[in-house]
């Protein structure tokens, strides 16, 4: 093959093996991820068959993680984290702290030196988000308290790892990193304290121009390019935010990929089209994931199974078991009922995307050896695989256990479930104010029932809000088409020679000079304090494109509005 073709063929046996082994996968109930990761292995240099450009595809799951990072910022919730803060933030740092030294206990068994049992240890230490939504989604947990402390700890375990990313490349050489592959640490010459220091001041230098730049820039940009009504170039200004905040925050102040593209979606998230923006670039999220699962799928090498069993072994059973027994005893210390801590236990009774990260940092850096890369991947699928059945066990057991302690934690379950009901009712108002502004729109002008939901959306984002009071002049005879005016409060009365028609809420004019791009035809003058909402000359072009329909309707109403221009006539209407 060509060499030239080498990326083309990269994504696209990546997507074709992806997509039959997380169908198959999925046909055997378990996440689709563990499918994709066999469709690396498959792809891999340790299997017989294809084997795909590692350097191409090494950075096609760069490009996967930072739209993976972008993603988890985009839906974070910082109100639903400080509903389950009391629960969430000491719980999930104490088991990340436990998990963490657990692995570096396990590790030196084995005689691997300090840095290889951090990295270890952080590597086990945090859960898949990707897998825990799905099993909450099948389960009917995702908006249930329970369900929403395993969201929130699993939160907080990611900025955890999102700080770990920025801080083992600074002490690598110091954990024992080899020779050369400790590049990505800071010059040796620099002591370690320090470096850390000015590491943690550009992260904040970097935090403080996103929290405070970012909510101005970014919801005003994503509006305005909104308000062109190409589907395509919204899509695309998502995309370039995400990767471009990435690369410049990199770039500018150091930090990794990874932490700039979460910034770039907890900044989108602020915006009121964040639900937009997530639903119009998942697709390629989805895309750019699956290939990153592929390519540490590549990676791994099946021998390890046959050649370490038990120290496979020994890594499902701290992840499964050693994990969600450290999880539910931070959940029943902090006195919250057996339910959550039986719920949060098999949330965290797995490992995932932020695993294969990290441990690939610690490979980069010579830190850790290829092995132990594996055992981790190892011990990553088996978990996967196997935490459908550890939900199934919880289920079982919070029923064995309903009678054990009926009022253990109840007080403050009820408290926090009363916090969460607020953050959802809160949610769902801001959501039903945009769907009222919908079907206000319709009610009052049922000309826009011509167009769908989206369309409605994006006329609510085009008009411009405009008032007059009684005497001002709207429109003037003679003057060049700008504007259609749409009348949602007060009155206002067109003067024609001979005759005068009166305007209220619900009609529009201003539409015959657009359509005809012609002057104005007579004067419009407000007899009572008017609101109105003004659709642009261009906007008004471009959106009738979009909906011939529309453009149609409107124009039929012109040419009978036009009759009505004729002096004498006794019929009545709007005109302009």
């Amino acid at each position: 093959m060509h060499h030239d073709m080498a990326l083309v063929a990269t994504v696209a046996i990546s997507f074709v093996l992806a997509a039959g082994c997380g169908y198959v996968a999925d046909r055997l109930r378990l996440p689709p991820l563990v499918g994709y990761l066999v469709a690396g292995i498959l792809m891999g240099p340790f299997t017989p068959g294809f084997t795909a450009d590692a350097g191409l595809a090494t950075q096609l799951a760069e490009i996967g993680v930072i739209l993976l990072m972008f993603g988890v910022g985009l839906h974070f919730s910082a109100a639903d984290l400080i509903a389950v803060r009391g629960v969430a933030i000491p719980g999930a740092i104490g088991q990340i702290a436990l998990a963490t030294l657990l692995g570096i206990g396990l590790s030196t068994l084995w005689g691997w030196n300090l840095g290889a049992g951090l990295v270890f240890g952080l590597s086990i230490s945090v859960a898949s988000t990707v897998v825990l939504l799905k099993a909450l989604e099948e389960r009917n947990l995702v908006n249930s308290p329970n369900g929403r402390v395993a969201i929130g700890w699993l939160i907080v375990e990611d900025l955890a790892m999102v700080l770990a990313l920025v801080l083992l490349p600074i002490v690598a050489e110091v954990l024992g990193a080899q020779g050369a592959a400790a590049h990505g640490a800071e010059a040796s010459s620099t002591p370690v304290a320090l470096t850390i220091v000015l590491t943690l001041v550009k992260l904040g230098a970097f935090a403080v121009l996103a929290i405070v730049l970012g909510p101005r820039i970014v919801p005003w940009l994503l509006t305005l390019v909104a308000r062109t009504g190409s589907r395509e170039l919204f899509t695309l200004t998502v995309l370039a935010i995400a990767l471009g905040i990435a690369f410049g925050s990199a770039t500018l102040f150091g930090v990794s990929f990874a932490l700039g593209a979460f910034f770039a979606g907890v900044v989108m998230s602020e915006s009121h089209l964040s639900h937009r923006a997530a639903a119009d670039s998942l697709p390629l999220q989805n895309a750019f994931s699956v290939l990153f699962f592929v390519s540490v799928g590549m990676l791994f090498s099946p021998m390890i199974l046959i050649n370490q069993p038990l120290a496979v072994l020994a890594i499902v059973a701290l992840i499964t078991l050693g994990k969600s027994l450290i999880a539910a005893a931070f959940v029943l210390m902090l006195r919250y009922p057996l339910s959550m801590a039986l719920t949060v236990a098999a949330s965290l009774a797995q490992i995932g995307e932020f695993s294969f990260i990290v441990a690939g940092l610690g490979v980069s850096l010579g830190l850790m050896s290829q092995e132990g890369y594996d055992l981790i991947l190892a011990g990553a699928i088996l978990s996967i695989t196997l935490n459908p059945l550890i939900f199934w066990a919880a289920a079982k057991l919070k029923t064995a256990l309903s009678g054990a302690m009926p009022n253990y934690g109840q007080r403050k379950f009820a408290t926090l479930s009363r916090e969460l009901d607020i953050i959802k009712a809160r949610t769902e108002e801001k959501e039903s104010q945009q769907q009222l502004k919908k079907q206000q729109l319709v009610h009052t002008f049922p000309l826009f029932s011509e167009v769908n939901e989206h369309a409605l959306e994006e006329l609510l984002l085009l008009f411009r809000p405009a008032s007059a009071s009684p005497g001002d002049k709207v429109i003037r005879v003679g003057e060049r088409g700008d504007a259609m005016y749409f009348i949602s409060a007060g009155a206002a009365e067109v003067r024609l020679p001979g005759n005068a028609i009166m305007l209220e809420a619900g009609a529009f004019f201003g539409e015959m000079a657009l359509l005809s791009g012609g002057l104005r035809t007579a004067d419009v003058i407000a007899v009572d304090f008017c609101q109105f909402l003004k659709l642009d000359r261009r906007d008004f072009n471009i959106f009738m494109a979009r909906h011939p329909r529309l453009r149609a309707a409107v124009s039929d109403m012109a040419r009978e509005r036009k009759k009505m221009n004729v002096p004498g006539s006794l019929k009545s209407g709007a005109v302009d």
